[in-house]
């Protein structure tokens, strides 16, 4: 009977989705996403190898299913293709959508949020504020020492007087540079100007002084 419940899942890729219905009565209207899975022998399961059997690859890094343990270092590895079939062990499933039942230990039970959002942005959708109102005094609190003592994370992205002023220092900055650079270009262009008229006054005159000797 668990083999035939398994069936729907056979042939079907990494990433796919599943009915819950077809996995029994209890994942009824539920929808799982194949997310992995290892076979009998432990090798894990590869998106992107488009077969159902085991197969040995060549690994560097950045790839899944590899850590580098040197620099530059590739490996050939066993690794188990992304196609679900009877050879497998453990089916990794995620579950896109819940269903009308409650599984026990996964649904059921609502467990708080140990840390509340650090980014401005993010307490502001949390909270559902305005630009106006300050982020400083929504931040989620949590408590420690048996709730004798409270932590609150960094806020950041957080926009204050002082960056404010930092960023208006620097554009200043930049302006001046600009400023400097400009009448900088504008004497080198004057001196420049300056120093062609005296050659030329200097050429000229050195004509003169050959057509004088002529003469």
């Amino acid at each position: 009977d668990d083999d035939k419940m398994l069936y729907p899942l056979f042939d079907k890729r990494m990433a796919q989705e599943v009915a819950g219905d077809s996995l029994g009565e209890e994942f009824k209207g539920y929808v799982f996403r194949i997310g992995g899975g290892n076979d009998k022998q432990g090798f894990p399961m590869k998106q992107g190898v488009l077969c159902n059997h085991r197969v040995r690859l060549l690994f560097k890094k950045g790839m899944s299913c590899y850590r580098e343990r040197r620099k530059g270092m590739r490996k050939r590895k066993s690794v188990r293709g992304c196609i679900v079939g009877p050879d497998l062990a453990v089916v990794h499933l995620v579950m896109t959508k819940k269903g009308e039942a409650d599984i026990p230990g996964l649904t059921d039970d609502q467990k708080p949020r140990r840390l509340g959002p650090k980014r401005a942005s993010k307490i502001r959708k949390l909270f559902g504020l305005e630009k106006k109102d300050d982020v400083r005094q929504f931040v989620v609190r949590r408590v420690i020492k048996e709730g004798k003592k409270t932590k609150a994370p960094k806020i950041q992205r957080l926009i204050t007087p002082q960056l404010l002023q930092r960023k208006r220092y620097f554009k200043a900055l930049v302006r001046r540079r600009m400023e400097a650079g400009k009448a900088a270009k504008a004497e080198y262009q004057k001196r420049l100007a300056e120093y062609n008229h005296e050659k030329k006054e200097a050429k000229a005159a050195e004509l003169q002084k050959k057509k004088a000797k002529k003469a």
